[in-house]
């Protein structure tokens, strides 16, 4: 994403610095669904997620015998979207932005 050419430099290169702090953090689903279908039972994608609690109680109980690990079949897109939006609200409060434009002071 390039930002607003109405932008000073110094602030467009803010941006392109926070855009590219949050794509360094961002996961991707595809991802997602492929360590589900490898390491579902023992919660591989939900510690790829950051979600370790859930993980180590899927790693413990084999996904709740199976029965998380089909529930998370439907819901890992999701959970992927909010860990990015989480992830992307952290990066650009750290540089003082909101949704990749200069903040108004």
């Amino acid at each position: 994403m390039n930002p607003p050419a109405e932008l000073p430099a110094w602030e467009q290169l803010r941006v392109r610095q926070a855009e590219s702090d949050y794509a360094a953090v961002a996961k991707d689903v595809r991802i997602a669904y492929a360590l589900w279908c490898v390491t579902g039972l023992l919660g591989g994608h939900r510690f790829y997620l950051g979600d370790t609690a859930r993980s180590m109680a899927m790693l413990f109980t084999l996904g709740g015998l199976g029965v998380w690990t089909l529930v998370d079949l439907f819901l890992v897109a999701r959970r992927v979207r909010t860990v990015n939006r989480t992830r992307r609200a952290a990066v650009m409060a750290r540089y003082h932005l909101l949704d990749g434009t200069a903040e108004s002071r």
